[in-house]
């Protein structure tokens, strides 16, 4: 039996009837270890020409660019694999790199990045997490979702129950400013950064993490979509557009999608009855959802994270002197259509300062020249059922909520005032004072917004 030193492994091995050398191509002849082959820094070209690794003592098995073929894996090795430039997997291997194989023995990353690099057409369930806006998302086979934040909300309430603000009218000026307010405690408002421009009658929507203001008078109606993290200070970006200048909508919203309806619009039809909406976490214009039962404007909104629910206005184009509905309708908000009845308000009434809701309940305050408050149960119909009262009955009311509590704030009768006011809504009974505004305002239709309302946990 021969023995050979040194032949390039930094080992001893041998050759059983020394039949075989380095580089045969005797095709009948086999190489026998006897022992262990150990390599401290071969170079493999493409992949090794031996069929198996059993035996080997060597740290890592490294693989530089070529091709795996199915049989050349069999065996194990004791250390790492290491993988160095672009390896093509054949078919029917067990080395595979598909969401459906994947398995995870130490640690994992998602890929992450901003909104406009998600995945075109990625595998339903596929997760990633979003720079943006700090969250994580998974694709539905639609659309990108967020993924629930209603445990978060139930169990750190801290980390949520923000309300925003935006802009509004102090019956002289109209304003750009963007107040914020922590709705879990009690206090004043607090300038929380601006909009593009000084806008009234306002619509707006949220999710968790982003809110956006459509439409509106600056003083000439627009129809600007624009946006912000809720969590951040500063002015906000473009969004896209409704499709025509309007104002006094009603708006709600779940975690995905934002509703815009109803409202005024001086050119084409004055009251529309147009309903549109936009993914909140993408980019770009409204499209449209369907049609309200009625050409309606200053009605109050809100939802659950499956139902949109409209209440009251005026549905006639003769402003306000029009006779006040006391209609309720609702929409299912993942799906598009036009609204379906509901019930009724206790009573006839407009300017509705939006509403709020738990998620389970909702309630409508306020309006022109009444102060009473009533509720629903969102998930039924019916008509409504007497919650309390605010302390005036000031109209153009902005609401915004967590899903514990309601908040009313700003409004004018005739005067502006910058009262804010809240509720608990799983009782009932009169508002509360809250705090103040930091200046006057009448903020009519849904100038508020907040990142823990009743709409939220719905894709």
């Amino acid at each position: 039996m021969a023995t050979i030193r040194r032949a390039g492994f930094g080992t001893v091995f041998e050759l059983e009837d020394s039949k075989v050398g380095i580089g045969t191509d005797a095709a009948t002849h086999t190489l026998q270890a006897l022992g262990n082959i150990r390599s401290e820094a071969a170079t493999d070209i493409g992949i090794s020409s031996l069929t198996t690794y059993q035996g080997f003592t060597d740290k890592e098995a490294r693989f530089t660019t070529g091709q795996i073929d199915i049989e050349s894996q069999s065996g194990s090795t004791s250390g790492e694999i290491v993988i160095d430039g672009d390896v093509t997997v054949s078919s029917a291997t067990t080395f595979t790199s598909g969401p459906q194989n994947l398995t995870v023995t130490d640690t994992f990353t998602l890929p992450s990045g901003d909104t406009n690099s998600r995945e075109e057409k990625p595998t339903a369930g596929s997760l990633r997490f979003n720079q943006d806006f700090a969250t994580l998302e998974f694709y539905t086979g639609n659309n990108w979702a967020i993924v629930n934040t209603f445990t978060e909300m139930q169990n750190s309430p801290g980390s949520r129950g923000r309300g925003l603000i935006g802009g509004g009218y102090d019956g002289s000026n109209y304003l750009k400013d963007i107040q914020k307010v922590q709705i879990a405690t009690l206090g004043n408002a607090i300038n929380n950064g601006e909009l593009s421009n000084v806008r009234a009658r306002i619509g707006s929507v949220s999710n968790e993490t982003r809110g956006i203001w459509a439409g509106g008078q600056e003083p000439s109606y627009v129809n600007t979509i624009e946006y912000r993290a809720i969590a951040s200070e500063g002015i906000v970006a473009d969004f896209g557009n409704l499709s025509a200048n309007r104002g006094y909508m009603g708006c709600l919203s779940s975690s995905t999608r934002g509703v815009f309806a109803g409202g005024y619009s001086p050119s084409p039809t004055n009251n529309v009855n147009v309903m549109e909406y936009v993914e909140i976490t993408t980019i770009g214009d409204a499209v449209d959802f369907g049609d309200l039962a009625n050409n309606v404007w200053y009605f109050g909104t809100c939802s659950s994270p499956t139902r949109g629910i409209f209440a009251g206005g005026v549905s006639t184009p003769n402003g306000l002197s029009a006779p006040k509905i006391s209609n309720i309708n609702f929409i299912t908000i993942a799906s598009k259509g036009n609204s379906t009845n509901f019930g009724n308000l206790i009573s006839r009434r407009s300017s509705l300062g939006g509403g709020y809701s738990s998620g389970t309940r909702g309630v409508f305050a306020g309006g022109s020249n009444h102060s009473e408050m009533d509720y629903i149960t969102i998930a039924s119909t019916g008509n409504a059922t007497k919650f309390g009262d605010l302390s005036s009955d000031h109209k153009n009311r902005t609401s915004f909520s967590s899903k514990t509590r309601g908040i009313t704030a700003g409004g004018r009768n005739p005067a502006a005032t910058n009262v804010i006011e809240f509720a608990e809504i799983a009782t009932t009974g009169n508002a509360q004072d809250f705090g103040d505004l930091t200046q006057l305002s009448t903020l009519p239709d849904n100038g508020g917004l907040s990142d823990s309302h009743g709409g939220l946990g719905g894709f």
